[in-house]
């Protein structure tokens, strides 16, 4: 049996993601192919009480978040990141809700356009997502479960929309 684990994530909005994915198939081809461009919300080892989060997520009153993300830049050797400039308190409280707890690890949202655990990729430099907006604001629509089995591309099993804010 192939190993899985899951986790929550927000997809960057199909529309809004064309300029990112361009530029992540050729940073990344293999994290490209893995999982679109996302935020990570809680990660598998927050999802101890998944029935009560499952609950918490299916009574979501909130609105949609809203996130600006600085220009890219480089860690970890060849891994390009771009981390939220604004909106991170909004994701800080998001977080707080669906994990029921204020005692919660501090997580700053950003998107990986180049992961430094896969192989460098030729095309793989700063140059290439400087052209992307910025700053590039996001809003995020919904928040998605969802779970990957051994070294396969992640796959959505549930998806939770935020409201209106009505």
């Amino acid at each position: 049996m192939l190993n899985s684990r899951q986790q929550l994530s927000m997809f960057v909005p199909v529309q809004a993601a064309i300029e990112l994915e361009q530029v992540r198939r050729v940073v990344d081809p293999v994290q490209s192919s893995l999982i679109p461009a996302h935020i990570t919300l809680c990660r598998e080892d927050e999802l101890g009480d998944l029935p009560a989060i499952r609950s918490r997520l299916q009574s979501l009153h909130l609105p949609a978040i809203s996130l600006s993300f600085a220009p890219a830049e480089i860690f970890y050797e060849h891994g390009l990141i771009m981390h939220c400039i604004t909106g991170q308190d909004a994701f800080l409280h998001l977080r707080e809700f669906v994990l029921d707890s204020k005692d919660i690890r501090a997580q700053r949202p950003h998107l990986t356009l180049a992961h430094p655990r896969n192989p460098k990729a030729p095309g793989n430099s700063l140059e290439v997502a400087a052209n992307l907006p910025t700053p590039l604001q996001l809003d995020f629509p919904s928040i998605c479960l969802i779970e990957q089995s051994g070294n396969h591309p992640w796959r959505v099993l549930e998806t939770y929309e935020f409201s209106d804010g009505a």
